[in-house]
């Protein structure tokens, strides 16, 4: 009983993913708009963050949405097959849960930070608008 639920659920995937995809493409946010070199400040704390995701799950849509809003420049790490960033995240984080944020410190530490309104409420603390 168990594969044929699997089955189930990976085919609404692949039906439904496609139209996620085209909804979270055309209702895409603006992003903030900030002096160069204030962006270019951005840029530089974001290159400490990886976000390790799925393409179409919808919780990892909304945090994408923010990451857009607030022009962000974090590197998408797609965790949904093995392979190494799936590896990174169980050995890192713990578990293969989306969307994670890995933040690294600036002494090397890293934080695994799950859920996407956790994530978001970060992001919008370090990045919002002042």
């Amino acid at each position: 009983m168990k594969p044929l639920i699997r089955l189930f659920f990976k085919t609404l995937r692949l039906v439904i993913g496609p139209f996620l995809l085209l909804g979270h493409w055309l209702s895409r946010p603006k992003g903030v708009v900030r002096p160069p070199e204030a962006q270019r400040a951005v840029d530089a704390r974001t290159r400490k963050l990886a976000l390790y995701h799925f393409p179409t799950c919808p919780f990892c849509l909304k945090t994408r949405r923010t990451m857009r809003r607030l022009s962000l420049d974090i590197e998408l790490r797609d965790a949904r097959a093995e392979g190494p960033h799936r590896t990174a995240l169980v050995a890192g984080g713990g578990k293969p849960q989306v969307p994670c944020l890995r933040i690294t410190d600036d002494d090397g530490r890293e934080t695994w930070l799950y859920e996407s309104d956790a994530i978001n409420a970060w992001l919008e603390r370090e990045f919002g608008a002042a």
